[in-house]
């Protein structure tokens, strides 16, 4: 069967759209959440969206289901806030590891079932590494700079455990997404390195998708685009991109950019616009695959799909006008000290 490389080598490939969205539209309800295994849990679970691999297995494999059905190339695991870290909150960190390694199967249960149906268009899973909600490089105390919520070797342990469980799910790669803190991606690239060399496992392919948040171009650690590229190269990552925080109008010259210094494969999932007042997304369908159409043509992609906002429409849409476009090329780079 065709591997990941040899399909980014023909076309443009196609990442899902947003889970949290799709979630969302099935109005779950506290009880939703629990399901039987935590129906006395002693805190609230409500939008604890990775718990939902354990809790409603059906729902996450109907919205992969479709997302598949749209044209999506690649799924996403629901395991953005899969860690020991982010499952505190809910007092859940014990089951963290096992809503990778379920999220994984859920994910590889379906992809394989659409490739089974055309093996000329595999589908693949990527294990989704999100950016916790604590940071290494910033402090949460105004008044102590110097001040951290955890320490490096905590974010390695929390990563490494997630990277663990998504590869025994069956994860196809690993995908570290939605970085404002560099510092915490070189921690989950250390942590797959580090699972990768002590479990004795063939390596997965690495991809790297960060966030601009604003218009001055740089991630929230203050980042430009260049130095957050430079930082993670070390990885040799199967693509860069950018995802989350910018539609496709506002991303569009930072894409632009990271087209002309990768020499990896780039990857795009902006959001379906910014937020509306209410923090709804509001861009169509049909507007969203324009906005990628012409970065495909400009050749400045070669993995396309949508964040937050998004839904199978959208990637429908997505994987409709970037269809018949040739891949980016990737350029030939110097390899000089930077």
């Amino acid at each position: 069967m065709k591997t990941i490389q040899d399909c980014l080598q023909e076309r443009i490939l196609v990442i899902d759209g947003a889970m949290g969205t799709m979630i969302q539209r099935h109005k779950p309800t506290e009880e939703t959440y629990r399901g039987e295994q935590f129906k006395n849990w002693h805190i609230d679970m409500k939008n604890n969206s990775d718990v939902l691999n354990i809790t409603q297995l059906q729902l996450i494999e109907g919205i992969h289901r479709q997302y598949l059905e749209a044209g999506a190339d690649i799924i996403e695991t629901n395991t953005f806030g899969a860690t020991t870290i982010v499952q505190e909150d809910f007092q859940l960190q014990d089951y963290a590891y096992a809503m990778n390694v379920e999220g994984a199967r859920i994910a590889r249960k379906v992809a394989d079932e659409f490739t089974a149906k055309d093996p000329n268009k595999p589908r693949f899973v990527a294990g989704a590494i999100g950016p916790l909600n604590k940071t290494l490089s910033l402090s949460p105390d105004v008044n102590n700079p110097g001040f951290r919520a955890v320490s490096f070797d905590q974010v390695v342990d929390a990563y490494y455990q997630q990277v663990k469980g998504l590869v025994e799910g069956g994860a196809d790669l690993l995908l570290i997404e939605t970085i404002f803190d560099t510092l915490n991606a070189k921690a989950a690239i250390f942590a797959i390195k580090k699972y990768f060399r002590e479990s004795g496992k063939p390596e997965l392919p690495v991809s790297i998708s960060g966030t601009i948040t604003d218009a001055s171009g740089r991630t929230l650690s203050g980042q430009t685009l260049e130095a957050f590229y430079i930082s993670v190269m070390h990885a040799r990552p199967l693509s860069v991109g950018l995802n989350c925080a910018l539609g496709a109008k506002e991303m569009r010259p930072h894409i632009e950019e990271l087209s002309q210094i990768a020499n990896c494969y780039v990857s795009a999932y902006p959001n379906a616009g910014l937020p509306n007042a209410m923090g709804e997304y509001d861009e169509r369908p049909e507007d969203t695959g324009h906005y990628l159409e012409d970065w495909a043509r400009e050749g400045f992609v070669n993995i396309v799909g949508g964040c937050c906002g998004t839904t199978p429409d959208h990637i429908r849409h997505i994987a409709e006008h970037v269809k018949n476009i040739k891949p980016r090329e990737l350029p030939v780079t110097e390899t000089e000290t930077v």
